[in-house]
């Protein structure tokens, strides 16, 4: 009984050390996802005056043909992935990983038909390990991720599918909605078949445009799809902190209950010791009288 009862209070000490490294885990991503939630708010105004602009070019310019406005026949797409480099993060990678996988298995027959772009070191070796085809990826990114961070990857998925590599370019994320709930999304990022024309509403600024309008959209169209990548990635980050937050928020809970539980157990143990020497000094007792 008294080895179990050290064995006990050897776990409840390993527990409490547990709990405090997951507390201490569980505010750091606290401190982190304010930050990171600055930054995807404060990238928002450029990415939305950006897509004012192009709206307005490609609404009021005749015949555009520029290749990231037009849908072709598809035969073979492209998804840009955004993961996390750590784990300890709950369902963050999983979640995106899985709906991205199920839609490869619908829509594609074979690997041939598509491409990987992949940002994060989890998402990179899930993918690798099962063999899927991976052209491009970037690991190791700071919780603060720079634009010059994704700047490569961005620039090469957008430019593949101007050239005609790809017919198709996806951005697979977790999009950020509070700390505890973020949703696994996919969308198609090119063809931007749904920039400007109707969508555009409401007053807008007249530009002048130099050297041409269409001069000024194949610079523009490229930057704002790189654009659209880089709010995906801090959305990402931002999704990956909150995760990581609850994950440890989660944990902390659970080794308070499991402390709990051995406590019990514990005196519970010694309770029965202390009644067992009673007993035993009492039947020795009656044994001399």
């Amino acid at each position: 009984m008294a080895r179990s009862m050290r064995d006990i209070k050897r776990q409840i000490k390993s527990v409490q050390n547990t709990r405090q490294i997951t507390k201490a885990m569980e505010m750091v991503a606290a401190s982190k996802l304010r930050k990171a939630q600055e930054k995807a708010e404060a990238a928002r105004p450029y990415s939305e005056k950006l897509k004012e602009v192009v709206s307005s070019i490609a609404s009021s310019t005749q015949d555009v043909t520029h290749p990231m406005l037009v849908s072709r026949p598809v035969k073979k797409t492209a998804y840009l992935i955004v993961t996390s480099d750590r784990g300890l993060a709950g369902g963050y990678n999983a979640n995106i990983l899985r709906k991205l996988t199920m839609l490869l298995a619908e829509k594609h027959k074979s690997k041939d038909e598509y491409a990987l772009f992949v940002i994060g070191r989890k998402g990179r070796d899930f993918l690798r390990r099962r063999e899927y085809p991976i052209v491009e990826e970037v690991t190791e990114m700071s919780d603060s991720p720079k634009f010059s961070d994704i700047k490569s990857i961005a620039y090469s998925a957008v430019k593949q599918f101007e050239t005609g590599v790809y017919d198709e370019l996806y951005i697979c994320y977790n999009q950020f909605v509070n700390a505890i709930s973020q949703v696994p999304t996919i969308d198609r990022l090119l063809p931007m078949d749904t920039v400007g024309g109707a969508e555009h509403q409401g007053p807008s600024a007249n530009y002048e445009y130099e050297p041409s309008p269409e001069g000024v959209l194949e610079v523009l169209l490229p930057k704002y799809a790189e654009t659209l990548i880089y709010s995906a990635v801090l959305d990402g980050k931002a999704s990956e902190l909150g995760a990581k937050m609850t994950a440890m928020g989660s944990a902390t809970k659970n080794a308070s209950k499991m402390i709990g539980e051995l406590r019990l157990t514990y005196n519970r143990a010694r309770q029965a010791a202390i009644t067992q020497e009673i007993t035993e000094i009492v039947a020795g007792a009656n044994a001399q009288s």
